[in-house]
């Protein structure tokens, strides 16, 4: 080819040239781009600091469990917990230490170990895996890390009166003894938009006082928690010994909680524990209604 002919090939093959150069330029700008913010995002995600964290516990609990003076990242902290009852309210309790918490991935999902020195002397395990069947949460407890999750056992234990930061009535009330939550192949499950409880917990309530009677003790009790053929949560409350007789029944389902029980004195001391059933509940006689939902 001469001539103009010529001049016009050179001419198209230069601009197609230049044409090439500039589009792999801008596909490496764009990858550039793309590469920076999947770093910044990773980056983000494995430094989150531990407040971060704290306001989703806040948010989740509506104001009544505080992660405080959350320090760390995320993925391991430790913080100061505290029960209010709610935003705005006075009422405030804290736990003595600090809990420590780490989050990795194991077992095909995401663990949470949760341990404190003064309520979990043993680590607790939060396992969640997700399938085709859905979101499954399991609850546990670990030893150590060279051990495998317990799915059975006692969970933890707390001061009876770190209730009064929930304000009324614990806050009237001023129990003190000690609080236990054992558990057995204890889980949540979401399916469809909906959470299902597998297995059973008891949470236990020993040598119980309070303030404002004049008996030294009221007794030890326990709250039997498990999920019937359905998923839905049923509650038994039963007295295992003392002054005040407790008892009811009732159970969680999707519209809200529901239970019926009552409370009385002993044969041994009816008159002790009047301003206490008054506080309780409805009174009727010698014995006090409770009724929620």
């Amino acid at each position: 080819m001469r001539g103009a002919t010529a001049l016009t090939t050179r001419w198209l093959e230069s601009t197609l040239e230049v044409a090439r150069w500039e589009n792999m330029r801008r596909a490496g700008r764009r990858w550039g781009w793309w590469g920076a913010g999947v770093g910044a995002a990773l980056g983000l995600i494995v430094c989150a600091p531990a407040p971060w964290l704290a306001q989703g516990v806040e948010s989740m609990s509506n104001g009544k469990l505080l992660l405080a003076d959350a320090s760390g990242t995320i993925w391991h902290g430790d913080a100061v917990v505290v029960l209010t009852g709610g935003r705005g309210s006075r009422d405030a309790r804290t736990l003595p230490g600090r809990l420590n918490w780490s989050m990795r991935v194991a077992g095909g999902g995401l663990r949470l170990t949760l341990q404190q020195d003064c309520c979990l002397p043993v680590p607790l395990v939060l396992q969640l895996n997700a399938g085709l069947s859905g979101v499954r949460l399991a609850v546990g407890t670990q030893p150590d890390a060279a051990s495998v999750m317990q799915p059975a056992g006692e969970l933890g234990q707390w001061p009876a009166a770190w209730l009064g930061g929930l304000g009324t009535p614990w806050n009237t009330l001023q129990l003190s003894g000690v609080l236990r939550l054992a558990t057995h192949d204890l889980g949540f499950q979401w399916v469809q938009g909906r959470v299902r409880m597998v297995g059973r917990a008891e949470v236990t309530l020993d040598n119980a006082s309070s303030r404002i009677t004049t008996l030294e003790r009221l007794g030890s009790y326990r709250l039997n928690v498990a999920s019937d053929d359905q998923g839905q949560v049923q509650l038994q409350l039963l007295t295992l010994d003392g002054a005040l007789q407790l008892s009811g029944s009732g159970g969680v389902t999707p519209t809200g909680m529901r239970f019926r029980g009552e409370a009385r004195a002993s044969d041994a001391n009816p008159g002790a524990l009047d301003n206490l059933l008054n506080i309780i509940g409805r009174r009727e006689g010698d014995r006090s209604v409770i009724s929620i939902g």
